[in-house]
């Protein structure tokens, strides 16, 4: 299993090879947005020129061979809410989203789910069994509460899906390296997974946590097998020019996104 770099009509983007459904994780490059959103910056909220967000939608989906106009995304507030996703939930870009779900399912083909990040974990869930999919983000504050976990029970509970068919894509993320953390992370952690694993204390008192490694752990405590799970190591923070990262901007920034569709 391996990420690899693919570029289509000069937009470039991750992909997983352990996912077999169209799918992709843009990146920053290939848009036309200025300034502190150069270029491929897809937050439709952070105030970076409409007509500079709806091309580079445009442009993305291009790239990814999706329908545009059938695109679910959803407003993410850092919990486990999961949406069972249907062709009502796609909306124009700039219309509000009456809803709140930091994670997306469906088994209806050609509907597109996308979810946002920048230094958060984007997983993306595929059953090619069943045939469902699951677009996941994954803060720290949802992913102690199992959202992913929850997407994949969902996933089994609305269209049958079996974890064990279940194969998903941590994409690119904050990585240890860079995620300090006061005592909240761990605490967290802790209480997800029952001990001090991906917890490592610092001498300022401050802790570095593995947060990929902690939604990967707990996809397998899900019922996934370790062979069906592709994860990205790329760090967002330290590639700050691959990826928009809200911890090195400290908050002047773009947001990418992870996507995938039921052929």
């Amino acid at each position: 299993m391996a990420f690899i770099s693919v570029s289509n009509r000069d937009v470039e983007f991750m992909r997983s090879d352990n996912i077999i459904t169209p799918h992709g994780f843009t990146i920053r490059q290939g848009g036309v947005s200025k300034g502190i959103f150069d270029s491929l910056n897809l937050g439709v909220s952070l105030g970076d020129d409409p007509a500079d967000v709806r091309e580079n939608y445009r442009r993305a989906m291009l790239a990814l061979e999706m329908p545009l106009h059938r695109l679910v995304r959803s407003r993410q507030v850092h919990r486990d809410d999961v949406l069972i996703a249907n062709e009502s939930h796609a909306i124009d870009l700039y219309t509000p989203i009456p809803y709140e779900a930091d994670g997306l399912i469906t088994n209806i083909p050609n509907l597109p789910l996308m979810v946002f990040t920048a230094d958060c974990i984007p997983v993306l869930l595929h059953d090619p069994v069943g045939g469902a999919i699951g677009a996941v983000h994954c803060g720290w504050r949802s992913t102690v509460m199992d959202i992913a976990g929850k997407a994949v029970r969902m996933m089994g509970e609305s269209y049958g899906s079996k974890p064990e068919n279940i194969r998903a894509a941590i994409g690119a993320g904050i990585s240890l390296c860079c995620f300090e953390t006061g005592e909240d992370v761990p605490t967290g952690v802790r209480k997800a997974l029952g001990g001090d694993k991906f917890i490592f204390p610092k001498e300022n008192g401050k802790f570095m946590v593995d947060l990929k490694g902690v939604v990967r752990e707990l996809l397998i405590r899900s019922g996934l097998t370790p062979e069906n799970i592709d994860t990205n190591p790329e760090c967002t923070v330290c590639l700050h020019d691959k990826y928009w990262s809200h911890r090195y901007t400290k908050g002047q920034r773009g947001i990418q996104s992870a996507v995938i569709m039921l052929r």
